[in-house]
């Protein structure tokens, strides 16, 4: 007989302690009160667009979604607010709906916020907190990280100054990126082979629209190391890019014909010592256009339209994954004949992500130089594949083979087909959101997310 020896199960990646969890809540309820405390009541009644929710909807939406994914559907707690169903569930309420309805005050609300924090963070630390528990308190606390997100958007859009915060920003962050700023240019090469598209089974978390890692093919292509400066898209810009139909496909033309865009959304053209020059918006004030930072708020239909101009294109999302994480075949040889079988958990390695290696939650409050952060380089050298801005891909959001839908209806499914994959994470994205295989997805028209691109080479 043939004796066998149990192995041990492997670790599950990024998990966290019911303390750790219970602070993230605590944590997350606060930036979002942060991110509305000094508005005045006549600015948060924000106008009806297409891109913006009402302020304070959005607030009570955030905590009606964590009271009802965690204490209501999983310990069958009573509703705090009797009518909030009515009020706050997303996937009942007309977004047109949404600025009539009869709302709690911007104080009933927060003391709504206060409540349902300090309960799901007593629940998660109990004795008796099961770990269904525990994920569903996560997949609600990062559905708050990612409305925070929204809500500097929103601030964007109306032109509001830039919130205040009363914790959270880490001290190292300007340090680090001062230390290598300026542009970086040039490709790197990655080699072809299968490459895993997807999450690692042992990710203690993921969105369903992230699973599995499955193979796919890929051919050798090189990448920029860099995303695309506003220096580099205002040449795009002042060589008539936008007036060039040829540049453009005929769904950007239309849109662009739509809204009569001749530059990005933020940016204005000023006669600066007798020369013109851009300026761009930031929250509440203009700034002239610092050269080596990424460009950020442009649609998926202008990102397009430059690498046409610059003869580039931009990658599939399996491309750019396997530049974030793959690894050559051979040890150490960023110029392998093929990509490795195994990958990075993050574009550095496997160690979680820190200030020295990513340009997130807000530590800066706004972009960075394309060079800053070298320690998050990925192993073929491509720099801040997370953080700064969203770069956009090729890629239609679909499922992954063998789908399966998640805790939350509305996450994925319905908007398969629909919208573009944009990866990577941005300047005001939660550092613990972000992992290479997170899928962002918005319709190719929008331009209030920070979202930029990063450009392939054309095929030979």
């Amino acid at each position: 007989m043939t004796s066998t020896t149990s192995q041990p199960a492997p670790p599950e990646l990024g998990a966290v302690s019911p303390a750790e969890l219970a602070a993230w809540v605590a944590d997350a309820t606060g930036r979002l009160a942060d991110l509305v405390a000094d508005l005045t009541d006549e600015q948060l009644q924000v106008p009806e667009l297409d891109i913006v929710n009402p302020i304070l909807w959005e607030i009570g939406h955030v905590t009606w979604f964590q009271e009802s994914f965690v204490l209501r559907r999983t310990l069958g707690e009573a509703p705090l607010v009797a009518h909030g169903d009515a009020l706050w569930d997303s996937a009942a309420i007309p977004h047109a709906t949404r600025w009539h309805l009869a709302l709690p005050s911007r104080q009933e609300t927060r003391a709504y916020m206060d409540q349902v924090a300090a309960t799901v963070a007593a629940r998660v630390t109990a004795p008796t907190s099961s770990k269904q528990l525990r994920f569903l308190a996560r997949y609600a606390l990062h559905h708050h990280d990612m409305h925070t997100e929204a809500l500097t958007y929103t601030r964007q859009t109306l032109g509001y100054p830039p919130a205040r915060f009363t914790a959270g920003a880490d001290p190292a962050g300007p340090a680090v990126a001062a230390a290598a700023a300026g542009p970086l240019d040039g490709d790197v090469a990655v080699p072809g082979g299968r490459f895993p598209l997807g999450a690692d089974r042992h990710e203690s978390f993921v969105f369903d629209n992230e699973k599995w890692a499955h193979p796919v093919q890929l051919a050798p292509f090189q990448i920029a190391r860099a995303a695309v400066t506003q220096a580099e898209f205002a040449a795009f810009v002042d060589d008539g890019g936008y007036r060039s139909r040829s540049l453009w496909s005929d769904a950007g033309w239309a849109w662009r014909s739509a809204v009569g865009a001749e530059h990005p959304v933020y940016w204005r053209r000023v006669d600066a010592a007798g020369s013109p020059a851009w300026e761009r918006r930031h929250f509440d004030r203009f700034t002239p256009l610092e050269p080596h930072r990424p460009v950020s708020h442009v649609c998926f239909y202008e990102a397009q339209a430059f690498c046409r101009w610059a003869r580039r294109r931009l990658p599939s999302e399996a491309e750019w994954e396997a530049a974030a994480v793959g690894q050559p075949a051979g040890a150490g040889d960023t110029g392998g004949s093929a990509l490795a079988a195994q990958r990075r958990r993050f574009p550095w390695g496997d160690e979680p992500l820190t200030a020295a290696r990513a340009n997130v939650d807000w530590v800066h409050g706004d972009t960075v130089d394309v060079a800053a952060y070298p320690a998050g380089d990925s192993a073929f050298g491509c720099r801040q594949m997370l953080g700064n801005v969203w770069e956009w891909t090729a890629s239609s959001f679909e499922p992954y083979p063998g789908f399966e839908q998640d805790a939350y209806r509305d996450n994925s499914w319905p908007w398969f087909g629909s919208r573009m994959v944009l990866r990577g994470g941005a300047w005001a994205t939660r550092g613990r959101l972000l992992r290479a295989t997170l899928r962002n997805y918005f319709t190719p028209d929008r331009r209030d997310v920070f979202a930029g691109l990063r450009t392939c080479a054309l095929d030979r």
